[in-house]
């Protein structure tokens, strides 16, 4: 197998994981990593960390020279990244899922020139199941997620309706509307909602509740998908990152099972 370069930008938590965990277990399949983050000492300190790597100065540079992206930084660059990605046919593994709602035509162009735009799994299971349903016919889904209090705290549609989510002395449903609306409230929280809309029925008929209480200790996501196939329910409890609260554990394990994947002839599952 030819080695290929592989492209980080984000050096946060999950990119991070992903780079020292590639660094260490897969030198068979990598020639290099290239890091890039807007905070340059971020990228420097990883780098620092982790065997085979270096730091690119812009986005561009990383796009120009990996053969693979990871984007593990923000939905807002996401859009134009999956445009530049498509101009210089370029394979991206995608984190901030909640980037591509909107950009179905960009998904849909970079299908049929044969690009690979890889979505992690992330802090959920069932998409498998999912995608097997769609196919007989879906009729519901539908994502219910809780979370504690400091791993919420911040988010837009908290602030805009003046919840103040440590006075929460009790189990409170927060939120209740579709994915689209859920991630523009609580775009760094409910990212798996946008995967569940990506893979089903669309943003505006996927169903979201968030409920918070002082008492969980774990991210909680139970979904529920209805079909002409049969129902489906899921519930996986999430323990934070070490590292970053907002962000799932098993987050950053679907990352690096989805960097595995792209460089394995056998796959399992859909």
């Amino acid at each position: 197998m030819t080695k290929k370069i592989i492209g980080i930008i984000g050096c946060g938590a999950i990119g991070s994981a992903l780079a020292e965990y590639a660094s260490k277990n897969m030198t068979g399949s990598l020639e290099r990593i290239i890091f890039f983050d807007i905070d340059p000492d971020k990228a420097t300190s990883l780098m620092k960390k982790v065997a085979i790597s270096e730091t690119a100065s812009s986005k561009k540079e990383v796009i120009d020279r990996a053969h693979l992206v990871i984007e593990t930084a923000t939905k807002k660059i996401v859009p134009e990244l999956l445009k530049t990605i498509i101009e210089k046919k370029k394979d991206l593994i995608v984190l901030s899922i909640g980037g591509l709602l909107g950009c179905e035509d960009l998904i849909e162009e970079a299908r049929k020139k044969n690009i690979r735009i890889i979505l992690p799994s992330g802090a959920i299971s069932g998409i498998d199941a999912l995608k097997a349903s769609k196919i007989a016919g879906l009729e519901s889904v539908t994502l219910t997620t809780r979370k504690a209090p400091k791993s919420i705290k911040g988010a837009p549609y908290l602030e805009e309706n003046g919840i103040d989510v440590d006075a929460l002395t009790e189990e409170t449903v927060v939120f209740e509307g579709n994915a689209r609306e859920a991630m523009e409230g609580f775009p760094k929280n409910v990212n798996v909602s946008a995967l569940l809309s990506i893979a089903g029925l669309g943003a505006e008929k996927t169903k979201v509740k968030i409920v918070i209480s002082p008492d969980y200790t774990k991210n909680i996501h139970e979904i529920e998908i209805i079909s002409k196939a049969g129902s489906v329910t899921t519930k996986v409890q999430n323990i934070p990152s070490p590292s970053n609260p907002k962000t799932s554990y098993l987050a950053a394990l679907a990352a690096i099972t989805a960097l595995e994947n792209y460089f394995d002839s056998i796959r399992i599952g859909t």
